[in-house]
């Protein structure tokens, strides 16, 4: 009998046995990883590149801009638009060894021109009927394919046709599986009301790419593009965004949310195929406090009484070098802004193609801003005046109610008006007289100097006493009030561009800059020659004295809606600041707005006005001259306003004559549609009414003495 091996000896060879396999094991796996590392990495490594995704933005639907009524300012209408997305298949390029030139290979030129021709065909056969020359042909798609890249990214879809027929439509939609690399997409076409309705104030649009070069919101936008994840945020290139006016402002409510597709992409940047299709969200509506038929017959007046002062004398005198025109009405109790124009105008329609001819762009240059609110390129008059000119014999009662509460003058102080005062140090003094050197003799009350329109009262009682009271401070006394009327600050309506007006006394009183000093800038303030202000400034500033210091903020949109119509978010009156004086105060400053103005003869309210004539220096021949520009300013029922209004004609003269008769056409359309008294006169029978609203044309042929 054979001895057995011994335990010990059993357990030695079993462990042996084990050590073997495992080190067997490891070697495979070592292998196996160098394998992949050396071997099989670049070609797994590609293979991920390929399983990558980009996401492509689909512009939404943007909102549409309602005036008041309903009527459409700015829409959207949806179009369909086709795009292909350029895959391997049909990009794919070899390197000729002779010559070292690479190419597309002879098989993707062959499958993209079979797909060019196929689509033409398919275009023929379902596309709408055209003009020959209009016919997309196989030449043409293949451009649209972009098969070298030179426009678009290798996964960017390209647009191959826009505005597909609704039969176009429905055959591609059938026919997804014969064309994998093409998708239907909705975008839209932007739209302006052909009657050129508040077109400064509602903007206009421009693609991102030029956008995102020179507005701040879009080199934002753009920045966070590149941190943000969410790829509904993102913006295409050729995506029209809002580049001025409400367009602007309310740029991502009216945008919404673009949709995206996701797409794979390999290594060489390439779509691979359509992984998902996020659609869009339109954007929300925009409810404006713009009447349409008011805003119309605003600027239809400005243009009418620009095209009187050209041919009919005041005083012996036409103004030829009047060619623009601006105003402003604003609901006094509410802020809600009913029309506000800049005239000329022009078609906004012109944007919405992406380019501007040279031509077209020379003839709307400075008109395409919104003088109503910044004087930059903003029209300009015969002589280069822009949009804010000197406020003129408009800022008097306001002189009145400083000289009031500074303790200058009382409800009660008398004055005689001699026509003229004299400023300054003993040997150097400075005369200053009245509009046409007028003396208006006795004056009961300020009231009546206001009424007058005397420069010399606002000289001696509140301009020099300023400057003995406060010194050389006595300018910052004066820009603190001005500020809280809203002269010196942006009104407050969001408009891209709004203005803070140009503050000049400033600079007058800096005697080492060349300015005359303290008490000139005083002097010159007092009667309205040292600051310029935009149209929307003098309306607030009017709506201020209406609601005796309370300052409004403009609302130029009283709601948002979305596409279903339920309400986001509404807009109501909105007080900025508020300053008090003495009742007594306010109804001598008003009661002085009494001018004596032809264009208001038959007005059957009484109202508080102010007319202005300021004065602006221009050089021709090598020589200076003086042009005169046309300011109003006026607020109706005077003891229950209801609606402010400020008008400026740069270089149309006496503002009783150039700026008035305007503002008379605004009250009365607005008096027709809702009644300055709360009765709409077009709700009343024929006899008790005017016609349409509409006062006569024409400025009648006096002047404001002291404007």
């Amino acid at each position: 009998m054979k001895d057995e091996p011994k335990p010990n000896q059993s357990l030695s060879l079993r462990i042996n046995i084990f050590f073997f396999s495992t080190f067997i094991i490891f070697c495979i796996i070592i292998v196996r990883l160098a394998i992949l590392q050396f071997v099989e990495g670049p070609t797994l490594s590609e293979a991920e590149a390929s399983r990558d995704t980009k996401n492509v933005p689909l512009a939404s639907i943007r909102g549409t801009i309602f005036a008041k009524g309903g009527e459409k300012l700015a829409y959207s209408t949806p179009v369909q638009t086709l795009y292909f997305s350029l895959t391997a298949e049909y990009a794919q390029t070899a390197t000729d060894k002779a010559t070292g030139i690479t190419a597309r290979t002879p098989e993707a030129v062959a499958k993209a021109d079979s797909l060019a021709a196929r689509l033409a065909a398919d275009f023929t056969k379902y596309g709408a009927k055209v003009p020959e020359d209009q016919v997309l042909t196989k030449a043409a798609i293949l451009k649209a394919m972009d098969l070298d890249s030179k426009v678009y990214s290798g996964f960017m879809p390209r647009p191959v046709k826009r505005g597909l027929s609704n039969e176009e439509i429905a055959y591609f939609m059938e026919n997804k599986d014969k064309y994998p690399t093409l998708t239907v997409s909705e975008e839209d076409e932007r739209h302006y009301d052909p009657d050129t309705v508040a077109v400064q104030t509602v903007g206009y649009i421009k693609p991102f790419k030029k956008s995102k070069e020179s507005l701040d919101i879009y080199l934002n936008i753009q920045a966070a593009m590149r941190n943000d994840a969410d790829p509904g945020l993102a913006y295409r290139d050729d995506e029209f965004v809002g580049f001025d006016g409400l367009e602007l402002q309310y740029q991502r409510e009216l945008r919404g949310r673009n949709g995206y597709l996701s797409v794979a992409v390999n290594a060489k940047n390439m779509a691979e195929g359509i992984v998902e299709m996020v659609p869009p969200v339109k954007g929300n509506n925009l409810w404006t406090t713009i009447d349409k038929t008011i805003q119309m017959k605003t600027e239809q007046a400005i243009l009418d009484q620009i095209e009187w002062v050209h041919s009919n004398p005041v005083q012996g005198k036409v103004h030829p070098d009047a060619k623009t025109g601006y105003a402003v009405a604003m609901e006094v109790d509410t802020g809600n802004v009913v029309a506000m124009a800049s005239m000329e105008d022009y078609d906004t329609n012109l944007w919405t193609t992406g380019t501007m001819p040279a031509d077209v762009w020379n003839e709307l240059m400075l008109n395409y801003q919104n003088g109503a609110v910044t004087p930059h390129n903003s029209g300009r008059s015969g002589h280069n005046f822009s949009s804010t000119v000197f406020l003129g014999s408009v800022i008097k009662p306001l002189t009145v109610l400083i000289g009031l509460n500074e303790g200058f003058i009382t409800t009660h102080t008398s004055y005689t008006d001699k026509g003229s005062t004299t400023f300054g140090r003993a040997g150097y003094e400075t005369t200053v007289r009245n509009a046409g050197g007028h003396a208006y003799g006795y004056f009961e009350t300020p009231a009546m100097a206001i009424e007058k329109s005397s420069n010399v009262f606002m000289i001696d009682e509140v301009g020099k006493k300023l400057y003995s009271k406060y010194g050389s401070e006595g300018v910052k006394v004066w820009d603190k009030y001005m500020r809280e009327f809203g002269l010196g600050e942006r009104p407050g309506s969001g408009l891209p561009g709004e203005h803070k007006g140009l503050i000049n006394y400033f600079k007058e009183a800096d005697t080492d800059n060349g300015g005359g000093g303290a008490q000139s800038a005083l002097v010159y303030a007092s009667f309205g020659q040292q600051g310029q202000y935009t149209v929307l400034q003098l309306a607030q500033y009017a709506s201020t004295l209406a609601n005796q210091g309370v300052r409004i903020k403009p609302q130029l949109v009283s709601k948002i809606t979305d596409q279903t119509g339920n309400t986001v978010k509404t807009f109501g009156r909105e007080v900025l600041n508020e300053v008090k004086f003495d009742k007594a105060y306010w109804r001598e400053i008003i009661k002085g707005m009494n001018t004596s103005v032809t264009a208001f003869n038959d007005f059957p309210y009484d109202f508080a006005r102010k007319t202005g004539t300021s004065q602006q220096q221009y050089f021709e021949n090598k020589s200076s001259h003086l042009a005169d520009n046309g300011v109003f300013i006026a607020f109706a029922p005077r003891d229950k306003p209801k609606l402010a209004v400020a008008v400026v004609i740069p270089e149309g003269g006496f503002g009783s004559n150039s700026a008035a008769p305007v503002a008379r056409k605004i009250f009365d359309a607005y008096d027709w549609e809702y009644g300055l008294d709360g009765i709409p006169k077009k709700s009343l029978p024929q006899a008790e009414s005017t016609a349409d609203g509409t006062a006569a044309d024409g400025a009648g042929t006096d002047q404001e003495q002291g404007d």
